[in-house]
């Protein structure tokens, strides 16, 4: 029974010493894969890192690149209404300079109409305009159509 135990004990410490063998040549062999698969792993990672970050700066480009186009199409639609707006400016400041000149025409019509055979007003215009003179000098007209040039200069 002893020699039965020796036996049993020796095999077990033989099993053990196999075993422990088999797992360190497993180990060996094992590393190196489980290395190039952690690596793979990582590798995927951050090849998917990279596609997201792609993916964001192109939708960041996006939305960018339509935001200018609003801006844009904003100061087009601006740009026509200042546009429209100075037509009708200026087609309205048209209408009032047609309408001022009728205005002064027909005032010019009127006092012309009302100065037709009205020889003595505007004999009092002309004498009211003498009498409000400050020195000035009046040039008559002569025979041959030239005035009296230094004739009785005032305030000699």
């Amino acid at each position: 029974m002893y020699q039965n135990r020796q036996a049993l004990a020796l095999g077990s410490l033989a099993f053990l010493v196999i075993l422990g063998f088999i797992t360190i040549i497993l180990a060996f062999w094992a590393w190196p894969k489980y290395n190039v698969y952690k690596m793979e792993l990582n590798g995927r990672a951050a090849l998917k890192e990279a596609e997201w970050s792609k993916q964001i700066l192109i939708e960041e480009a996006k939305a960018r690149e339509q935001a200018a186009l609003m801006q844009a199409k904003a100061k087009v639609t601006l740009a026509e209404a200042e546009g429209k707006a100075k037509i009708v400016r200026a087609k309205a400041e048209g209408a009032a300079d047609i309408e001022r000149a009728k205005a002064a025409a027909e005032a010019n019509r009127i006092i012309g109409e009302s100065l037709k055979n009205n020889e003595e007003y505007l004999r009092y215009v002309w004498i009211k305009g003498l009498q409000d003179g400050k020195g000035e000098r009046i040039y008559i007209p002569t025979e041959a159509g030239l005035p009296i040039l230094e004739a009785g200069k005032a305030g000699k």
